[in-house]
């Protein structure tokens, strides 16, 4: 039997984000009310949950299902916070700000 490359995936996921909360596999499983070991069989591979499941996952983990899937955005929790406190700013504070992120991103050349 083959190893599915998108189970390792998700479960890598799964825990990292799962960390990120700063949630047992435990604590997460009986939140959701499932069983304690639960989320530990995702997370190593021997399951995957249903799409209702998952969906309840997203939500306790604070991202949406696109987020989760974005493997190349370590923490989506830290986005919502900067943009939450980006919306507070003036208009011209955001400009500012914008170009500020825009200059730190250009690519330096030696």
């Amino acid at each position: 039997m083959t190893e599915d490359p998108y189970m390792n995936e998700f479960a890598r996921r799964l825990y990292d984000l799962r960390q990120l909360k700063g949630q047992s596999a435990r604590n997460m499983s009986l939140f959701l009310g499932q069983s304690h070991n639960y989320m530990n069989g995702i997370e190593s591979k021997r399951n995957y949950p249903s799409m209702q499941m998952f969906f309840y996952i997203c939500e306790h983990l604070g991202v949406t299902p696109q987020e989760f899937f974005d493997y190349g955005n370590a923490n989506p929790n830290l986005d919502h916070e900067l943009i939450n406190e980006i919306k507070k700013l003036d208009y011209k504070s955001q400009e500012y700000f914008l170009s500020f992120v825009k200059e730190i991103n250009k690519p330096r050349y030696k």
